[in-house]
């Protein structure tokens, strides 16, 4: 079996390359950094024995998605399916923000995606091809922080809800997690009022569903109770509670 994954070198993205090479999968690693992809590669060869290609490609420039990834038939040559594993965000995302870098967050984070997807869709119609998108607990409800990088993975979401629909008679496994903080370099060092996520746990869980016709899951899962008690509390008092609450 073979498997690309986009935003292989760090956090999740890191950890579900591991996974699947150890499982005796081929793939192809799409990140930014060739350095880290390039060392990733040779770890990955020589300890599972593994075909490994790899893309250096900024995922924000739709440009690259087409040159490196839709136009090279070594890539999705003999494809078995593709991981999302990535997350660009910014220091200071907020309403304040430019144009540009609205646009290379919500680009990044949501329509490329999309628009790879959708190519997928039809590369891919007849045979039985596994998608997996992870979204963000920060999409749940609006925030002070990040708030286009949670605005692009709410629509991430919706997505793959709107997927299910579509490939009601079609060959595609589709999953989608939405991810709490886990316990990787990118959390390291931040205080955090829930316990992490375990990085390892949550690839293997990926693995194991990733035949799974659809799939729709929070991790880690007591992010469910919390996203019940979001659902069910009027917005008006979840705002007033934080205002009490805020330091600022």
């Amino acid at each position: 079996m073979k498997y690309l994954i986009v935003g292989a070198t760090s956090g999740l993205g890191r950890e579900l390359a591991y996974t699947f090479a150890e499982k005796k999968n081929n793939l192809v690693l799409a990140a930014r950094d060739d350095r880290d992809l390039q060392a990733i590669k040779s770890d990955l060869s020589l300890k599972f024995r593994v075909e490994i290609k790899t893309i250096s490609i900024d995922f924000s420039d739709i440009e690259e998605i087409n040159n490196k990834i839709l136009y090279d038939k070594e890539v999705h040559k003999n494809l078995n399916g593709v991981l999302f594993p990535i997350g660009f965000m910014v220091d200071k995302d907020n309403l304040l923000l430019d144009l540009k870098t609205i646009q290379n967050i919500i680009f990044a984070n949501y329509a490329s995606t999309n628009y790879l997807i959708s190519k997928f869709f039809e590369l891919f119609k007849n045979q039985e091809f596994t998608i997996v998108g992870f979204g963000s607990v920060s999409g749940l409800l609006g925030r002070n922080v990040n708030i286009n990088y949670a605005a692009a993975k709410r629509a991430l979401e919706s997505f793959f809800e709107s997927l299910a629909f579509q490939n009601k008679k079609k060959n595609f496994l589709i999953q989608f997690y939405t991810l709490g903080y886990l316990d990787t370099n990118l959390s390291f060092g931040k205080k955090l009022n829930l316990p992490k996520g375990n990085v390892k746990k949550i690839s293997e869980i990926v693995y194991k569903n990733r035949n799974r016709k659809f799939l729709k899951r929070l991790y880690p899962f007591y992010w469910r109770i919390v996203s019940l008690l979001i659902k069910v509390i009027p917005f008006n008092l979840i705002l007033s509670i934080k205002n009490l609450i805020s330091k600022d």
